[in-house]
């Protein structure tokens, strides 16, 4: 009686241990939310399962799926959730095996992609907007091969570049960029799309043909300065004559690129043009045919000037030949105005103008020598005698009084 309690125990033991869940401990749910009480049969339409409750929500083509393609087992949670696990690759890993960078779970077919070029740093824009995927990756249509190509353009260009002749790039040293020559968004390789704005072609300088400038074949070479194309405008300029004139070889100094070389505009900061000195004829001040040797001095045109003029006479007064010491560049020599005071201060100290004078005569008693000048308007005898009696070497001149007293004081 004893065993056969045990034995009937057993039994009883074992009963949990054969219902127990065929899908895994993880699975804690009823049974008939998924079978039907009459047998293990599931009623697709009345399971009560909501998968989008897992880690894998079923969208798209997924949702229509029979659960065993993907659910092997019967253990559920063991299912893989990368996309290589279900779906052969068939692009044999040449772009990776996250099929979702480029498809999605309703099609395998691919509508994004200028998008998927554009964020690998390679947009389809011109040309390449109109070409099939073949024309550049050479997908290989057993597998569907898609290998990077890389994003400059000689990867794809290579026999373009060797076998342009004209011109023939690689002798010209041109670069592999061909970007810095045509334009990306242009559909052909014509010329009129070259950047050529490392040196703009414009107004005279904007010609068709190349060779012009490019003489050697060799497209690297050809050197920016002006003189290198423009030697022979130099030398052959004769109004005025450049090259006995000195004038710089580097045109952009008074010409633009306008063509004839007109109008030319000379820097002449250097000695500014402006009022009596805005002329329009450079011969009156560049006498001879080297213009880089006029003198900036005045009176290496105005000599006659200064000799000629008589209210006051400037030659005979011993007035400086720097005229800017007294005039400006206004026409006619007016307003002038001379600074009396870096000689002998007379509108400032005790000889200011108004209080001791009034005009210039009563120093300079000879108007035709301004060198000339008296102190004895003033000051007169005895009484510098009287004052100076007691100085060695008192003498009662004019000369004398300025030594002493340069000043006034």
């Amino acid at each position: 009686m004893y065993r056969l309690s045990s034995l009937i125990l057993l039994l009883l033991g074992c009963f949990p241990l054969l219902a127990q869940s065929p899908h895994g401990d993880d699975l804690d749910m009823d049974c008939v939310k998924c079978h039907h009480p009459g047998g293990w049969y599931i009623n697709y339409q009345t399971i009560q399962f909501d998968h989008s409750k897992t880690d894998f929500q079923l969208e798209g083509t997924h949702a229509n799926v029979d659960c065993k393609l993907c659910h092997s087992t019967m253990v559920f949670d063991q299912a893989p959730m990368d996309c290589a696990s279900c779906h052969a690759d068939i692009h044999s890993q040449s772009v990776g095996n996250d099929c979702v960078r480029c498809h999605t779970s309703e099609t395998w077919l691919v509508d994004i992609i200028p998008e998927l070029h554009e964020a690998n740093g390679f947009p389809l824009i011109g040309v390449h907007s109109n070409l099939s995927c073949i024309e550049c990756h050479n997908t290989d249509s057993s597998n569907l091969r898609i290998d990077p190509l890389g994003n400059e353009c000689i990867n794809c260009h290579q026999d373009d570049y060797a076998a342009t002749q004209n011109p023939n790039h690689q002798q010209a040293g041109f670069s592999i960029d061909c970007i810095e020559c045509h334009n990306p968004l242009g559909f052909g390789w014509d010329s009129e799309s070259i950047n050529h704005d490392f040196f703009p072609l414009t107004e005279g300088h904007d010609i068709q043909d190349c060779a012009q400038c490019h003489t050697t074949g060799n497209y690297s070479d050809a050197s920016p300065e002006c003189v290198t194309c423009h030697q022979e405008d130099y030398t052959g300029t004769m109004d005025p004559n450049h090259a006995t004139s000195g004038f710089s070889t580097d045109c952009v100094a008074c010409h633009t690129t306008s063509p004839g070389w007109m109008p030319a505009i000379i820097n002449h900061d250097f000695f500014p043009l402006t009022q009596g000195h805005n002329i329009q004829d450079c011969t009156e001040c560049h006498t001879t045919d080297n213009y880089s040797d006029a003198s900036p001095e005045c009176v290496a045109c105005h000599q006659t000037d200064y000799d000629q003029t008589n209210n006051p006479n400037h030659l005979a007064a011993n007035f400086p030949t720097d005229c800017v010491a007294c005039h400006t560049t206004n026409p006619g020599w007016t307003p002038a105005e001379f600074d009396h005071d870096q000689y002998f201060p007379i509108y400032t100290g005790k000889h200011r103008q108004g209080e001791t004078w009034n005009d210039c005569v009563e120093c300079h008693a000879n108007p035709s020598n301004y060198a000339d000048f008296t102190c004895f308007t003033c000051h007169l005898q005895p009484e510098m005698d009287d004052k100076h009696s007691e100085e060695n070497g008192y003498e009662y001149l004019s000369s004398a009084c300025l030594e002493c007293h340069p000043d006034g004081d």
